[in-house]
């Protein structure tokens, strides 16, 4: 497998980090605008080659190209598959993933598969949700809720979806509401336990939708303070940590279960950087093995259809996958 990323910033880094470990990765390629981060990723060693320019061209005889960067997506998305390679793209901006889901037909004439959205959230939200399915006969709820900023763009980005316009698909139809409504109170996987998410706007529902046909509610929330709902429509007012800090995600699944109302709480934790370079080196991996489920654009809701392996391939990289149970009366605390 010869894979090709471009962005080594937080996610990126964290991408060839992982493609440097895997067996089945013979050659990795670099691309990037500025040297700046060239140092970073030569402390990682391996075969690592690089690529500076300011337009960044895609190597021939690529297999997969992952995209890391929030600029630039859709034309290298395009000239990835005109070069022949399946495409990766690590983004979470909904702008990007429509542009990206209306590549399906020219993905699909090309032979290759386009993962859109292979983040902390999209992106393991998605397998998250198509693992928790897998426990019910029907779906007809999905509520998706993060926590945490991967870095600097991702903290930005957060920033700007409070003031954005949230959409939440309910009874076979999108509704739209206000950045930084509706407040809800969600237990994530510790350590990070309860905190409180708001709507936002996110990508989450754009992806999850397609991929279960008759589901009737979805929505996607985000951790955020009075202080972030507050500023939101201001520039940030002190800068977001370089590295990021502690997230998670957590995805419920409500759907039917013979003639019974089922719950499934499932989701994960640690820095969103690793989670969504881990996510998305392993979205890579697959592709460029055939191991998707279709060529074209989608999610990785729609493309995982296996996603108890996936999820251990994610898991040995060390990413922890948690499942709530339920505790019966008289019993003390509860677990994950």
């Amino acid at each position: 497998m010869r894979a090709f990323v471009v962005g080594p910033g937080i996610v990126g880094s964290e991408v060839c980090r992982e493609l440097l470990g895997a067996t089945d990765v013979d050659e990795l390629t670099v691309g990037t605008r500025c040297s700046r981060p060239i140092g970073r990723l030569s402390s990682l060693g391996g075969r690592i080659s690089y690529r500076l320019a300011g337009r960044v061209d895609i190597p021939a005889g690529a297999d997969v190209v992952v995209i890391a960067q929030p600029y630039g997506v859709l034309n290298l998305a395009r000239r990835a598959l005109d070069a022949g390679a399946h495409v990766v793209a690590a983004v979470d901006h909904p702008d990007h993933v429509r542009a990206l889901l209306r590549l399906d037909g020219a993905a699909r004439a090309a032979g290759r598969t386009i993962a859109v959205g292979t983040t902390m959230a999209p992106g393991l939200s998605c397998v998250l949700a198509r693992y928790a399915s897998r426990r019910l006969d029907r779906v007809s709820e999905i509520h998706v809720a993060s926590f945490g900023t991967g870095g600097p763009a991702c903290a930005r980005r957060h920033h700007a979806a409070l003031r954005s316009i949230a959409h939440e698909w309910r009874r076979g139809e999108w509704r739209w509401h206000a950045g930084g409504s509706g407040r809800e109170l969600v237990w994530f996987p510790e350590p990070v336990a309860g905190a409180d998410c708001y709507r936002a706007g996110l990508a989450d529902p754009l992806l999850l939708v397609p991929a279960f046909p008759g589901v009737e509610w979805v929505t996607a929330r985000l951790q955020a303070t009075r202080r972030d709902r507050l500023t939101s429509p201001l520039p940030m007012l002190r800068p977001p940590h370089p590295q990021g800090l502690v997230g998670a995600v957590r995805v419920q699944v409500s759907g039917w279960v013979g003639g019974a109302v089922e719950a499934v709480i499932v989701g994960s934790q640690g820095r969103p950087g690793r989670l969504a370079g881990v996510v998305a080196a392993t979205a890579a991996r697959w592709a460029a093995s055939g191991r998707l489920a279709r060529v074209g654009a989608g999610g990785l809701a729609e493309l995982v259809r296996e996603p108890g392996p996936f999820l251990r391939d994610v898991a040995e990289a060390g990413v922890p996958i948690s499942v709530f149970e339920g505790l019966g009366p008289g019993e003390v605390g509860a677990g994950v």
